[in-house]
């Protein structure tokens, strides 16, 4: 008999259903996109309803290929939207309200009151992360104390909270698990990143009851089993969750301490494995649980995000007309030999990590008369590069030691130069895989380690293949004053 692994990627504009075979080879993937609702400046919503929906359509879209047979299906991994929050009525599996989605900046009041009381100190500590509105604890409270007749619902022990991995195993279920996985749960502010369970006290701060919170399991191992999903068999096993930038690590086989990938998206995420070590970032990184693997220990990791990533593309297409599709910036940043003096950062919706400043605004300086498209073309890749360069670098720091070369993935990624540019600031290799599609592999290979078609990640790492590596070309002292220019260029922004 075939055996295959579905997976399901949910994601923030869509969800991308996939088959991957025991060779490790994707064979087929859709994606169903749903709307977005933005109901107030700065608030961002998904309506759970079409989320389950697109899931629904996707598996019927990819067993219409005719790929394999539903019965060859021998288990399903999930990887998903981190932080995007929802409550849903356990006796029927209806949401209560909108999910409120990662971008939703609505709790930035409330956490700013956590901050000023002192207590960021006490949540970085005991769950890795800032005291922010893009993790979910803020969310849980907000949707508890503002949804229509919770209150006589969570005395009847009827209301299930959880972020997208967990709503989706519940539905896939039939509603008889309410669970997610380590690394989502490590981006709920909620989880003690040592004992790997809801923090009594971190509950407490954000006034959320444990009865209505997961249970937290592993990454990978048999969680539940289908019920009632059309088109698919009852029994299917659910055995590999991930949050999508965990999955992403998993997926560019990155299973050493030391190793890191960056995933070129709209903005960019950068996850370096720290293996057992639970760092305490010195640096202005998170800490967050990668995985783990059925009963073995925890793999940890240091996060960074830039904000703006292939988004700075996009704005010289849209803002500033420089280019009318997005990959003309290659040959048109191509087209001069460096910036010409041109730097660009790119803080257009602030400043993410290390510097963690949601009031810098974007800067262009070095401008002249022999400024011409090109020369922003050029500096907008540059900047891209130099600000991830600025997060590993400061991972390579907080681990003490180097880190092996970086992995790349994400619609960014094909673009040759630009990876050309990130080596060289960088200073170290960089690996692109044949699959890009990482987020999905990984949410494969984990539910495939799940259930036995892979006995081990050694097996991965025969399956995991390289597409092309770009090595460093720029001298040392180049790049001293390569960065010598960022740097300047960021303080302004930084004002």
């Amino acid at each position: 008999m075939s055996a295959f692994i579905l997976a399901i990627d949910q994601g923030t504009t869509g969800t991308t259903v996939a088959l991957m075979d025991a060779s490790g080879r994707l064979r087929t993937s859709v994606n169903i996109e749903f709307p977005q609702h933005y109901p107030k400046p700065g608030w961002v919503e998904h309506d759970a309803a079409d989320i389950w929906s697109s899931v629904q359509r996707g598996i019927r879209s990819v067993l219409r290929k005719r790929v394999c047979k539903p019965s060859d299906i021998v288990g399903i991994g999930i990887t998903n939207q981190r932080e995007t929050s929802l409550l849903w009525d356990r006796s029927n599996g209806d949401a209560l309200n909108r999910a409120i989605v990662w971008q939703c900046r609505r709790t930035t009041d409330f956490c700013e009151t956590l901050k000023a009381g002192g207590h960021e100190a006490q949540v970085r500590r005991k769950s890795g992360l800032v005291l922010d509105p893009y993790f979910s604890a803020s969310k849980f409270r907000w949707l508890l104390r503002n949804t229509p007749g919770v209150g006589r619902k969570l005395r009847a022990g009827r209301v299930a909270a959880g972020t997208i991995d967990s709503y989706l195993v519940w539905q896939l279920s039939g509603g008889a698990v309410h669970a997610t996985d380590v690394s989502n749960a490590s981006r709920t502010s909620l989880m003690n990143l040592q004992r790997l369970s809801w923090d009594k006290e971190l509950m407490a701060l954000f006034e959320v009851p444990e009865g209505v919170l997961p249970d937290i399991v592993p990454s990978s191992g048999i969680v539940a089993h289908t019920r009632g999903v059309p088109g698919l068999p009852d029994g299917i096993p659910i055995a590999g969750i991930a949050g999508d930038q965990q999955a992403a690590l998993f997926g560019q086989a990155c299973f050493s301490a030391g190793d890191a990938k960056c995933t070129f998206g709209t903005g960019s995420f950068i996850l370096m494995n720290t293996g057992a070590e639970l760092l305490q970032s010195r640096s202005g990184l998170l800490t967050t649980a990668a995985w783990q693997l059925g009963n073995a220990d925890p793999v940890y990791a240091l996060e960074g995000g830039a904000f703006v990533c292939g988004a700075a593309v996009q704005w010289l297409r849209d803002g500033l007309s420089l280019i009318r599709r997005s990959a003309e910036v290659e040959a048109l940043a191509a087209s001069v030999p460096d910036s010409g003096g041109v730097e660009f950062v790119p803080a257009l919706t602030g400043l993410g990590a290390p510097h963690w400043a949601p009031d810098a605004r974007g800067v262009l300086t070095g401008l002249t008369r022999g400024t011409g498209r090109g020369h922003i073309a050029r500096a907008t890749l540059d900047a891209m590069a130099l600000q991830n360069a600025d997060i590993l670098l400061a991972m390579e720091r907080d681990l003490g030691r180097r880190m092996r070369p970086l992995r790349v993935d994400g619609g960014a990624a094909a673009n040759n130069l630009l990876m050309q540019i990130q080596a060289d600031v960088l200073g170290r290799k960089l690996i692109r895989p044949e699959v890009i599609e990482t987020t999905v592999a990984g949410a494969c290979y984990l539910a495939g380690l799940g259930v036995g078609l892979w006995s081990s990640t050694a097996d991965l790492r025969k399956i995991w293949s390289v597409e092309r590596e770009f090595t460093v070309r720029l001298s040392a002292s180049a790049r001293r004053r390569r960065h010598a220019s960022w740097q300047a260029a960021l303080a302004r922004a930084l004002l």
